[in-house]
């Protein structure tokens, strides 16, 4: 995947429809890499941790738009 560390400021600008995508493709990357992981073919086991904190970048981002939503609505 091209990026390697995902910036709360760029996942900022990104809309719901592509934060949405963006999961999918990081939860189908952790997906990949667990499986990796499990054969013991993963080259990079500091890759697994940074999927995993972009997942919950993502989710946060996704939870605070919910509320506040929720909020103005």
């Amino acid at each position: 995947m091209a990026d390697q560390s995902l910036k709360v400021d760029e996942l900022r600008q990104l809309s719901d429809d592509q934060l949405g995508e963006r999961l999918v493709e990081l939860k189908k990357e952790q997906f990949n890499l667990r499986f990796q992981d499990a054969t013991g073919q993963l080259q990079s086991t500091a890759r697994v941790r940074q999927v995993r904190r972009a997942v919950a970048r993502i989710k946060t981002l996704q939870n605070q738009r919910k509320a506040s939503a929720k909020k103005e609505g």
